[in-house]
């Protein structure tokens, strides 16, 4: 049994590194999947599929299509990870594989399904906090990046030439996006259709109170300077109240988290210290009844203290 998991862990990892091997980023599948069929003698898209691994290539040929394929390349892309489909199924098994290993040869083979969940839900939750923060940064940019364009409009700029600025002139992921966006429109892609793409990838109700202006500015004329002046001030509004928000309400996530966490740490420190005490907790069906029920109530406690401490602006 064990040569038989080091067996496996090896093929995996080596597959891994090769999957890994000169992988395109998430983004630029987004980006292909839009415009690549329709450049489809593009040096940049060849060269990018020559750079592409072989076993990753394969990976992401067999999922194509699926419907957790499309998902989990647009959460990629929204994390800011440059890694494909193919690879991140790669590593969820490499991981789980991994974890599951080490668990045997520690002697805890009961404890192998946890190292698969680890394999199966690590990532993603790895992904899930990467796109929180990442599109956390970018709301906090906005503002910014709109009074750096309303300059450039000002001092006659296009719309597109003030959004190329945004995208040397920021920092990231701002500047990324915005370089994306100006990258299609270059390319071909329609305004709208270029500024739904940039939503899509960030999913933030100030981007889209921008890109509806945008539209309808579009549509009707009028000194758009002036309207992205007034949403900069909007947005730049809301950061701050949202920052006051989080000041007041700092003590009560403090506070859940720690009520939290305290009955689990209890149950670990006596386990460590006196195991024969709580011993009868884990051996008894009371003690599993007792188990259960607090866990139920310590997470229904946890969502009322988050839903209390969460203020929408």
């Amino acid at each position: 049994m064990l040569y038989l998991f080091g067996g496996i862990f090896v093929v995996a990892v080596g597959i891994l590194i090769f999957a890994l091997r000169g992988g395109k980023p998430a983004g630029q599948d987004l980006l292909e999947e839009r415009i690549g069929e329709s450049v489809p003698s593009s040096r940049a898209t060849k060269k990018s599929k020559d750079k592409s691994s072989v076993i990753g290539a394969a990976i992401d040929r067999a999922v194509k299509g699926r419907g957790f394929t499309q998902d989990l390349s647009t959460q990629l892309a929204r994390a800011g990870w440059k890694v494909t489909v193919g690879e991140f199924i790669v590593l969820s098994v490499t991981i789980g594989l991994g974890a599951s290993l080490l668990l045997f040869l520690l002697g805890r083979a009961l404890l192998i399904p946890v190292g698969i969940l680890l394999g199966v839900f690590g990532p993603r939750i790895y992904v899930g906090m990467r796109k929180n923060k990442r599109l956390k940064t970018f709301n906090g940019q906005l503002g910014d990046a709109l009074n750096l364009m309303v300059n450039s409009l000002r001092a006659g700029y296009s719309v597109l030439q003030a959004m190329e600025v945004i995208s040397q002139e920021m920092p990231q992921p701002i500047a990324e996006e915005f370089g994306r966006v100006v990258l299609e429109i270059q390319l071909g892609v329609n305004f709208d259709v270029a500024m739904g793409n940039l939503l899509r990838r960030m999913p933030s109700a100030d981007l889209d109170l921008l890109i509806t202006a945008m539209s309808v500015q579009r549509e009707v004329g009028g000194n758009l300077a002036e309207v992205l002046d007034a949403i900069s001030f909007t947005i730049r509004e809301r950061v701050r109240i949202k920052g006051e928000i989080k000041a007041l309400t700092a003590q009560g996530k403090a506070t859940g988290t720690i009520i939290t966490i305290l009955p689990f740490a209890l149950v670990i420190l006596i386990s460590l210290i006196n195991p024969g005490f709580i011993g009868p907790l884990y051996q008894e069906p009371c003690g599993w009844a007792m188990l259960g029920v607090s866990f139920v109530l310590i997470v229904i406690g946890y969502v009322i203290i988050g839903k209390i401490t969460d203020i929408e602006v």
